[in-house]
């Protein structure tokens, strides 16, 4: 098991460089990059001022050498690219053109933000549907498994930013019982110990139920369509006629097979602590990391926006080895050669 997972770590940088590759070379192909928007502000500052060089461009020929020397496009695609891992190897994932600061200084100032909604979306989705799922197992075809289902599906149907849109709508401008936006309020710092928790809560309740509806369906049913398999499998039922107790065969036998699928998915979620969701993030204004990689995007940040690849791919990689180690974990049966 050992000698797999070091090759489950080996595999990761070449991973990375296909990942990271196929990204900048689309940074580099796509129109609408830093030079063009270069070129579209000074023609419409300025018309067409100096040595155009015949392409009816307000920035000369020399202007041109100069931006694409800035920018790094003066280079080929591949050497470009080598000389981004080298930075990278050191560290350094350059500068955003829109902020004009490190990528890790821009990238650091939304971790915050994003770990705090990662981390308790992760928390309280299985803290939530890990019970409900061995309920509605347990309990199937009752009102409680019916109602619940109902839920679930109504609120898996309604995209994320959709229903942060209703609940804006309801709780915050008809009722008023949540702030409209934003991490914090204005006045956090002045607030006591006790008044940052209330102000931080307030502010959090609404884009955590939304960033909670895309995985909650998931585990729960998950949870319950296999725990309900092993209910019926022979072993659960040999427990049961040998004396053992219905809740000890649930607990105790069951139930950990059947815990097996949420592992497989565990590591993958990992990538909620930081990527977030660009579209409730922007209806709800909070400045995290699915935010910042829409801008970044947007504003053809291209430094940014490979930043965010990497540290995703990254995390998203670890995320597949740590599901592998849950796995193994839980089930003693598998054995990795």
């Amino acid at each position: 098991m050992r000698d797999y997972f070091l090759r489950r770590l080996l595999l990761i940088p070449p991973t990375l460089i296909g990942i990271t590759i196929i990204v900048f070379v689309i940074t580099r192909l796509v129109p609408g990059g830093p030079i063009e928007r270069a070129i579209m502000e000074a023609q419409l500052g300025g018309g067409a001022r100096g040595a155009t060089a015949g392409q009816n461009m307000a920035l000369s020929e020399a202007q041109l050498e100069r931006l694409k020397e800035y920018y790094g496009f003066d280079k080929p695609v591949l050497q470009s690219y080598a000389e981004w891992v080298g930075k990278v190897a050191t560290g350094d994932l350059g500068t955003s053109y829109r902020y004009n600061q490190p990528v890790w200084d821009v990238m650091a100032s939304r971790f915050p933000v994003s770990l705090y909604y990662g981390i308790i979306t992760l928390i309280l989705t299985y803290a939530i549907c890990i019970p409900l799922g061995i309920v509605k197992a347990i309990k199937h075809r009752t009102a409680v498994d019916n109602i619940s289902s109902i839920l679930i599906f109504i609120g898996y149907a309604v995209p994320g930013y959709a229903l942060g849109s209703l609940l804006l709508l309801y709780f915050s401008v008809r009722l008023e019982w949540f702030p409209m936006g934003g991490f914090v309020s204005l006045q956090y710092d002045d607030l006591s110990f006790w008044g940052k928790i209330k102000d931080l809560a307030s502010h959090s309740a609404l884009p955590l139920v939304c960033y909670m509806m895309g995985s909650f369906a998931l585990v729960t049913l998950l949870l319950k369509n296999h725990l309900m398999d092993n209910l019926a499998s022979d072993y659960v039922r040999t427990a049961i006629a040998k004396g053992v107790s219905f809740r000890k065969a649930v607990t105790g036998h069951a139930l950990r097979n059947s815990m097996i699928p949420i592992a497989t998915t565990f590591g993958q979620n990992i990538t909620l602590l930081v990527s977030g969701s660009f579209l409730i993030e922007t209806i709800f204004d909070i400045n995290g990391f699915g935010l910042l990689g829409l801008t970044s995007i947007v504003d053809r940040d291209y430094p940014v926006v490979m930043g965010v690849v990497f540290l995703a791919s990254v995390l998203l990689l670890i995320g597949n080895i740590l599901s592998d180690i849950l796995v193994a974990l839980v089930d003693p049966r598998i054995r990795f050669n």
